[in-house]
């Protein structure tokens, strides 16, 4: 396989739970890109732009993967259709030509669907420099192939070996007993995190670096070193306080509430949210260890026991076992870079589904 904007390694690390090696990844990044060497070798990896990467440093393979950076299309952005970024799909297309693989995967947001880029992706297959592949493509959500996270994305497979179907969901909303038989009920962070220190002991990263493609970075980190706690002030305490599972910035009384909130009595409701153990949590984006960007609260909190409530944000490590990267994966860069390593990524069980399916079809 070749991995394209491979960031820290999501999608390379389902396809390679799924039997695939990796032929080329291909990652911008410094510290995302280290991340990936730290956990699949350095050899293939090449942390430049993929403008750069010329055809004939292109090998075969069987499978490209990869999500061209999607900022444009967010529904968190602009949602500005000439913004540069979006026509990273065509540099994606160009090393899919030059491959001539037997399938094609790209993950997107949900509204890729509904760009323009995605109008003009289908052009290039139906008469142009993709003409004998056939696009299946629709939405996925990564809770439905076990991850504790609720995350809908756009996936789209294209195949000159015959149509290739969006993997079958393992897992469903409900109780088990409510649900259509084989499947099992989605995954609570419960299943991720219920067994880490509630209380983490640090707010920092040891002080180590590894040299990655020349030059030194922070890391290699692995598990507890990413399990790191903040200094929230007196009156964010007092906000977390007042939030339950499942509740957010309207349960906080009015002498608590920010002006910009008390001005906008409707929408954002997720944010200074806290997560269930019996649910999924909602998308971890790049910033969850910020309560008021989402519903990135623990979700340790009872209302009889004020005692028994965990009043902080989740930690890097918590957050990358909620995109459901094993425990022992290795981490390099900053805080900040690492946060948005684990932001951007796919989740490992969405991607494993992925690369189940695909090698079913080269089977």
């Amino acid at each position: 396989m070749i991995d394209l904007f491979a960031g820290c390694g999501g999608m390379t690390g389902g396809f390679v739970a799924a039997g695939f090696s990796t032929a080329l990844a291909v990652e911008l990044n410094p510290y995302a890109a280290a991340t990936y060497a730290a956990n699949f070798g350095e050899d293939h990896v090449r942390q430049v732009d993929i403008a750069t990467v010329s055809a004939a440093e292109v090998p075969r393979a069987d499978v490209v993967v990869g999500g061209p950076p999607c900022q444009g299309f967010s529904s968190l952005g602009s949602r500005n259709i000439g913004d540069p970024r979006n026509q990273l799909w065509r540099e994606y297309v160009r090393v899919v030509r030059a491959a001539n693989p037997k399938i094609f995967v790209i993950e997107n947001v949900d509204r890729f669907l509904r760009s323009p880029e995605f109008a003009l992706l289908r052009a290039e297959v139906d008469g142009g420099s993709l003409a004998g592949y056939e696009l299946t493509y629709g939405h996925l959500n990564a809770a439905d192939y076990g991850v504790a996270q609720r995350r809908r994305r756009t996936i789209i497979i294209g195949s000159r070996i015959g149509p290739v179907a969006l993997p079958e969901p393992t897992h469903g909303r409900g109780e088990q007993d409510a649900l259509p038989v084989g499947l099992l009920p989605w995954a609570g962070t419960r299943t991720r995190i219920a067994e880490l220190p509630e209380r983490p002991d640090t707010t920092e990263l040891p002080r180590i670096t590894t040299t990655f493609f020349g030059r030194p970075v922070p890391g290699v980190f692995s598990g507890l070193d990413l399990h790191l706690g903040r200094r929230p002030t007196e009156l964010s305490l007092r906000r977390y306080d007042c939030v339950p599972p499942g509740g957010g910035r309207f349960d906080l009384p009015t002498e608590l509430l920010p002006r910009c909130w008390r001005e906008k009595p409707s929408g954002t409701t997720d944010v200074m949210g806290r997560m269930r153990w019996d649910a999924p949590s909602l998308t971890i984006r790049t910033e969850f260890f910020k309560p008021e960007k989402g519903q990135y609260l623990h979700p340790q909190w009872e209302a009889d026991e004020p005692m028994r409530r965990v009043n902080r944000p989740i930690t890097h490590y918590e957050a990358s076992l909620l995109q459901d990267f094993p425990a022992d994966f290795r981490w390099c860069g900053t805080k900040a870079e690492i946060a948005r390593q684990i932001g951007n990524a796919v989740p490992l069980g969405l991607s494993r589904a992925l690369g189940n399916q695909v090698a079913a079809a080269l089977r």
